[in-house]
């Protein structure tokens, strides 16, 4: 993602081309990883919901994440021609925080050993990702982290209401022992 190229060529493709690529594997791996896990069971719930047009449900939610979490890099640096960004950050998080405001006791797990409840990894990854995009040490686009789980957590409370009761409900019954 280059701002300014989009300012001034008008490249508007590159909010989401540049979801489609990553700065290296570990970072591909990893959202592709969490793809795997968890929006399968987004997947399945918009069929539920939606039935056949259910899979055009979850493709918007993950599209747009890319492109809503890519809005606020671009205002912020479109008039700066050295910045770059990538990744499809912002669409992994719209996923995962929509199945966390789903099913926020599921739980994930990092490199298959550290297992928590969804809503806490929510926490400790915006908390990770607000560190990292304070550093800005590197291509990936850390604050799309951030918006693509605003993205994807406005996108479920308004497809599926239920979710935000059931959320909180959710919560109440959870005990650390």
């Amino acid at each position: 993602m280059n701002p300014y190229r989009v300012t001034k060529r008008n490249e508007y493709y590159r909010f989401i081309t540049s979801g489609f690529i990553h700065a290296d594997f570990g970072h591909l791996i990893f959202n592709m990883l969490s793809l795997w896990f968890v929006g399968e069971g987004i997947e399945r719930l918009f069929a539920m919901l939606f039935g056949p047009s259910g899979a055009a449900y979850y493709l918007f939610l993950y599209i747009v994440g890319i492109i809503v979490s890519d809005i606020p890099t671009f205002l912020k640096h479109k008039n700066n021609s050295n910045y770059n960004s990538l990744g499809a950050s912002g669409g992994v998080s719209s996923v995962l925080f929509a199945a966390f405001l789903y099913a926020p006791l599921m739980q994930v797990c990092l490199y298959f050993f550290i297992c928590m409840p969804g809503f806490i990894f929510g926490i400790l990854f915006l908390g990770y990702s607000i560190y990292e995009g304070r550093r800005g040490r590197s291509y990936v686009n850390h604050s799309a982290h951030i918006y693509g789980a605003v993205f994807g957590l406005v996108f479920m409370a308004v497809v599926y209401p239920a979710a935000v009761p059931g959320f909180f409900q959710q919560i109440a019954t959870w005990r650390l022992f």
